[in-house]
């Protein structure tokens, strides 16, 4: 048998998953709960195998009631039932430790079989969730940013060396003092350990810089 604590702040919502989590077999309502903090002492007191919570609440939110009984619950596993599917809300509560998200209007199965992989100790998701999990995790990384020793100020004036500038140019382009730009010719010189205008312009293109052309 699987205890499950439930919080929700909407009582005809918090009524409905009671008797749809008490008609599942397997599965015990062993505590209710309207707000935050109330889910978190009816956890503490009960000591349920999951907790199911909704992340708006009073009192105490979702997220704040999760991070609360990671600390003084372990044990017991939180399944996130929500409205909220946005990617900062399914990442906050799985950072906060809960073990699955899912979106209200999923099937009773679904629920079910949730609770039984949280209380199993898996982590789980709801389909949709699960694709945007999946698509934040697939995507590339972003691409690591050219020359990072150089200066903003600095990367600015290598790109424009690279697409053919000259050291008059640059100045009239950025609107600086043509020994502001020498100055930082010289750093970037410095900083790249080249002698020259050419190796600077090699190095630049060879990473992707000079894609800004004269005129």
């Amino acid at each position: 048998m699987i205890r499950v604590v439930l919080a929700d702040d909407h009582p005809v919502v918090r009524a409905g998953l009671a008797a749809l989590l008490t008609s599942i077999p397997g599965l015990e309502v062993v505590g209710v709960a309207s707000t935050g903090r109330e889910a978190v002492r009816e956890v503490v007191t009960t000591r349920p195998d999951v907790a199911v919570l909704d992340l708006q609440m009073p009192d105490l939110d979702g997220f704040a009631a999760t991070r609360e009984l990671a600390r003084s619950a372990p044990d017991t596993a939180v399944l996130v039932l929500t409205m909220f599917e946005d990617d900062d809300s399914v990442f906050a509560a799985m950072r906060a430790g809960a073990r699955g998200y899912l979106v209200k209007g999923a099937e009773q199965d679904e629920i079910a079989r949730a609770i039984r992989a949280v209380a199993a100790g898996e982590a789980i998701f709801g389909p949709g969730v699960a694709r945007r999990v999946l698509g934040f995790f697939s995507a590339p990384p972003p691409a690591a940013e050219p020359f990072p020793d150089l200066t903003t100020r600095e990367r600015e004036i290598l790109n424009l060396i690279a697409a053919g500038l000259s050291n008059p140019a640059i100045a009239d382009r950025l609107a600086l003092a043509s020994k502001t730009v020498a100055n930082n010719v010289s750093a970037i010189f410095t900083k790249l350990g080249i002698a020259d205008r050419a190796a600077a312009i090699i190095q630049a293109r060879n990473a992707g810089l000079g894609t800004d052309q004269p005129g």
